[in-house]
């Protein structure tokens, strides 16, 4: 069954496997947070103080981390954010995702966005902020499918397409 977990050791081969991969494809950044640690355990403690608020680097905001899962598979993370900065209100917004390259064309990409969407709802947000780069296709529709509304468009120094900014809806049910 797939499901969005907190972090947690016991998904430690199956997260180092999708770290490989991400690295294969020339996204080694995915891991990097990971390499800068002694231990898996004292990875997955950070990012549990990070949920808290605790130990965060300057200009950063309390995050909770989620891991989607099935069984023991990591098959992505999605990130949660309750208050925004301007920084991620023009990129990053509330909720960010990524799924791993094994796991995608799955639905894997809007199940883990879906029930982002129902923690965001679950702590009290009523619109969420969720962006994309306006050449990922596939981001564009994850979010549209969750019922994103395209708010604008907007040109960021350093990043290499458009950013789609789009709002959810998510103090309504269902």
């Amino acid at each position: 069954m797939v499901e969005l977990v907190e972090p947690d050791v016991r998904y430690e081969a199956s997260y180092r496997a999708a770290m490989r991969e991400y690295a294969a494809e020339g996204r080694g950044d995915e891991g990097e947070a990971l390499e800068a640690h002694p231990s898996f355990g004292s990875f997955v403690e950070e990012l549990r103080d990070h949920a808290r608020g605790r130990g965060l680097p300057p200009g950063w905001v309390a995050a909770a981390d989620y891991w989607l899962v099935d069984g023991d598979t990591y098959l992505g993370r999605v990130q949660v954010r309750t208050e925004l900065t301007d920084a991620l209100r023009r990129y990053g917004g509330h909720v960010g995702y990524a799924i791993r390259p094994s796991a995608r064309r799955q639905g894997h990409g809007t199940t883990a966005l879906r029930l982002a969407l129902e923690r965001c709802r679950a702590i009290g947000l009523a619109r969420v902020l969720v962006t994309c780069d306006e050449t990922n296709a596939a981001s564009r529709r994850i979010i549209e499918a969750n019922g994103g509304v395209l708010e604008d468009l907007v040109v960021l120094q350093g990043r290499p397409a458009r950013t789609m900014r789009y709002w959810i809806d998510v103090a309504r049910d269902g």
